[in-house]
């Protein structure tokens, strides 16, 4: 039998080109706010899991959980850390592996953090950093970038449904709205739409604003049973669903372009263990590494049928008074996109809009909340359904 798990405290770094701050600052930053805000010492913590894509590549350290451990002050209470990877995904993984660790019992603490450190290189490292989350030999290898990748993906949905230029583009738009009332975002201005239209092509029909910059930041959360914390915090958030699933790497082995199949198998599985419907969800943090991905997921998601993603944005249904607010926190676009947090920065924002505490950018009564993320064009889906819980201390 399973235990009800619920997030204590979160945490974030500004996201962003932070020069001034190493990894291990990072996730050692985010991880003391979330336990700050859990009301736990450090000796109660029993495991870390740490979501980090390439930090081999990008900074040359691997081992990043013991590292995380040793750098919180906490190497000598021994305690077990892993780091996990799953592409753009790894922070949404390392959540679900920290979920299962307290909902079965084999700890009752439990810190998942999430880290990138991207703009210590140069442009050309990061791109095939990026496009190791798709499929290597058989995209990579033949000069495929992942902007180009999802540029194909959205070539076929226009195709297909009608999507225009002007549809992606007020992805963008509404995300970067959003976002500039995010104090830690990378990205917190505004745009029009013909900024958004005229900036240069990266992969046709996507421009640089229709795509989500690499940056720095780290993000954490704090886990324990429900019972526990409501000893400890007044406003814990269940995790009422926590579901991964898997598809091909490469797009030619998939049989449409114009869906994730690996987002509907994870949000089908999570609606139905947390008895929840998609119309239930009142706010949700989407993966818009690129405008075409949250077209591609608002439908996955069942958020709307399919075809009539392109058409949310513009008409207002993903926004404040619409059907459901999509991405409050600026999204990947507004935000910024350092991989490994990604996942961890998603969760943090429901989690503060489940609370009320999301300041100008609150959702009105928001009581159940979704975070999605993607490893790659889709390899990798994760759907975590969180939710309000009442009766804190």
């Amino acid at each position: 039998m399973t235990r009800e798990v619920a997030i204590l405290g979160a945490g974030t770094t500004p996201f962003g080109e932070l020069w001034e701050r190493s990894f291990r600052e990072l996730i050692t930053l985010a991880g003391l706010e979330a336990v700050k805000e859990s009301n736990i010492e450090g000796q109660e913590i029993g495991a870390m899991y740490v979501g980090s894509m390439s930090a081999g590549r990008l900074i040359g350290q691997e081992h990043a959980g013991a590292m995380a451990v040793d750098e919180a002050g906490l190497a000598g209470l021994h305690l077990p850390a892993v780091r996990v990877e799953a592409g753009d995904a790894s922070g949404a993984v390392a959540l679900r592996q920290g979920v299962l660790a307290v909902a079965s019992g084999v700890h009752d603490v439990v810190v998942v953090g999430g880290v990138e450190k991207m703009t210590d290189v140069l442009e050309d490292e990061t791109t095939r950093v990026l496009v190791s989350a798709a499929d290597r030999e058989w995209e990579g290898f033949f000069g495929a970038t992942l902007p180009a990748l999802y540029a194909m993906m959205a070539r076929r949905h226009m195709h297909e449904y009608g999507t225009t230029r002007e549809q992606l583009a007020a992805v963008s738009v509404k995300n970067h709205a959003h976002g500039a009332k995010n104090d830690r975002a990378a990205y917190p201005f505004t745009l029009t739409l013909d900024k958004v239209l005229d900036s240069p092509p990266v992969a046709e029909p996507l421009h640089v604003l229709d795509c989500a910059a690499p940056c720095d930041g780290a993000a954490a959360v704090v886990l324990a049973p429900l019972e526990l914390a409501r000893e400890l915090v007044d406003d814990p958030v269940v995790v009422a669903a926590s579901e991964q699933a898997s598809d091909t790497l490469a797009l030619h082995a998939r049989a449409s372009l114009t869906g994730i199949a690996s987002t509907r198998a994870a949000a089908d599985r999570a609606y139905a263990r947390a008895r929840v419907r998609p119309a239930d969800i009142q706010v949700a943090e989407v993966h818009d590494s690129y405008t075409i991905a949250e077209i591609l997921s608002i439908e996955d998601l069942g958020f709307f049928p399919k075809g009539e993603g392109g058409s949310a944005a513009p008409k207002g249904l993903t926004t404040y008074g619409g059907r459901v607010v999509v991405n409050p926190g600026g999204g990947l676009k507004a935000r910024g996109h350092a991989l490994g947090a990604t996942g961890l920065a998603q969760a943090a924002e429901v989690v503060a809009q489940l609370r009320g505490t999301a300041g100008a950018r609150q959702v009105a009564d928001a009581e159940v909340g979704l975070a999605h993320a993607l490893g790659g064009t889709g390899g990798t889906a994760v759907v975590h359904v969180l939710r309000r819980a009442g009766g804190g201390r």
